[in-house]
Parts: structure tokens; sequence; C-alpha cells
């Protein structure tokens, strides 16, 4: 690809998340970057930022937007660091008792919370998606009742809910990501906030090192329907009776499948927090 693109789509809610579901569902987009935003809440805009990497993934972009009906632009982006000018504009973000920033607000952590520094590089999870938002709110709720001595991150990303569990009290923390750039990162966020989490690159739940924490307490999986559908009955044997799971990555209009799955599998749900387009489940294992 000679020139960085932008892909961007617009349309009604309805439209814009079933064009993102398309996207989650699309084989060849499975490590395709996108964002979905309310736009203007006055006129009911929503909008689908899509960076492709490749030209292949631009046209496959541009292939899943075109069958909903939305307004599609593609602008060229100059040459910059655009993941640094983003990062650099990110402002920290409170999920209950954490507080999530990067560098550029290191001044800014609070001693009254538990403040996580996380740097993104290549991977997902600064801690600003909706999803990951979501999984902290949750396992924030969660810790007011009980504690969990052995985690479990599938789908690891910056490392962001690993380290938050080791930062909170868990003794086993192991973190999984099928990118090595992400367990790269991961392991680094893990030394910058002196928290002892484990992070491995591997598909699925098989590794050596995840097998030997078994059975855990509770499981992150903030990933795509897709993959939490399909890892449904292994993070069910990962699990112990009455062990819990965070499931996020998805949109609202995924949830009753995503659900679905778990419910089949012997799963209870516990509660569920929206926020803009995306869903947070937590559900236990019976």
């Amino acid at each position: 690809m000679d020139q960085a693109l932008q892909i961007i789509a617009r349309g009604p809610r309805e439209k814009a998340e079933a064009a993102a579901a398309a996207i989650d569902a699309d084989p060849a987009l499975e490590g395709a970057t996108y964002s979905i935003l309310e736009e203007d809440e006055d006129r009911g805009v929503w909008r689908i930022d899509g960076y492709p990497n490749s030209d292949e993934e631009a046209e496959a972009l541009k292939t899943a937007l075109a069958p909903f009906g939305l307004k599609v632009v593609v602008e060229a982006l100059a040459d910059a660091d655009w993941l640094a000018m983003a990062l650099s504009g990110l402002p920290p973000v409170r999920a209950g008792r954490f507080f999530v920033y990067g560098a550029h607000d290191r001044g800014k952590a609070p001693p009254s919370t538990v403040n996580l520094r996380i740097e993104a590089g290549a991977a997902f999870g600064t801690g600003h998606h909706g999803t990951t938002v979501g999984c902290l709110a949750a396992y924030d709720a969660l810790l007011k009742a009980r504690g969990f001595p052995r985690v479990l991150d599938v789908g690891c990303g910056t490392g962001v809910l690993g380290i938050a569990a080791a930062r909170t009290g868990s003794k086993l923390v192991k973190g999984t990501d099928i990118d090595p750039v992400s367990v790269r990162i991961a392991r680094e966020n893990a030394a910058l906030n002196r928290a002892k989490a484990g992070f491995v690159h591997a598909a699925g739940l098989g590794h050596p090192e995840v097998r030997k924490g078994v059975p855990y307490d509770l499981v992150f999986a903030n990933i795509l329907a897709p993959p939490l559908i399909a890892l449904a009955r292994d993070i069910q044997g990962a699990l112990k009776p009455g062990g819990l799971a965070i499931l996020s990555g998805l949109l609202r209009s995924q949830e009753r499948r995503v659900l679905a799955a778990y419910l089949s599998k012997g799963f209870r749900l516990q509660r569920r927090l929206h926020r803009d387009a995306w869903s947070t489940l937590v559900v236990r294992r019976v």
C-alpha cells in the first residue's frame, strides 16, 4: 500500500451496527482496525472509521460496507506518526477504581485509584474503547464482593485487563494473544506497572502456560463475537464451577448470539453493561 487510507462510512445506527457486524464476521477482515461511534446525536448519524493495512484489506472493507446503504468516502492520510498523534490526544480514563493513562498524562494519576500506565504501541486496548472500559467497570463491580486468585486474559492486547487483575490481588495472571507484537507490548506494560502477569503468544486456550493455571476464577475475553462464540466450550473448561467470565468486543446487536452460545454451555448471565454501541457480558459457570 503506497498511501495510508482512511475509509469513513456514515449512516443510521442500525445500518452502522449491521455493517460493523459484517466486518467482524468477514474472515478477510479478522485483523482489520476500525471504530464505530455516534457522530451526531441530534441527527442520529453514526460513523465507522476503517484503517486498512493493505490494498486487499481496503477493498474488503469497502465490499463489507457496500450492502448497508451507508455514505462511504475514502481519504488519503498524509505521512505522519498517526499512532503517536492519536495517543497524545487521548485523555486518561476512569473506570471504577481504575485510572488508565499514557506517558503523556503521567502527572495526572490520582493517589486514590489503581493507576495503570498503558502504552498501546501497535496493540489494542488503551482503555478508551467501550469494550475495555466495560470490562474494567464490570471487574471493578465484581471486586466489591470477592477476589479472583487465578485470572486468564484471552486476547490480551496491551495487557490492561490482566495487569488490572495483578494489581488488585490476583496471585496468578496469564494472558494470551494471537498477535506476537501485542504479547511483547503486554509484557512491557506489565513491567511498567510492576505487575506479575505472564503473557504468551497463542491461539485459543491450549498453550501449556495457560493449561497450568486451570481452573481459573475469572476469564476476561475482550475479542470479537465470532471467536467468543467459538471459544465458549474452552472457556467453560478453563473456569472452575462458579467462576466468572467477562465477555466483550461485541456489539449490542450481537449480544443474543454470543449469550446463547454460553447459556448452552451451562453459563448464567449475571450482568450486562452497555457503552456506545458496545456490550459487555458477565456470565457465571454453573
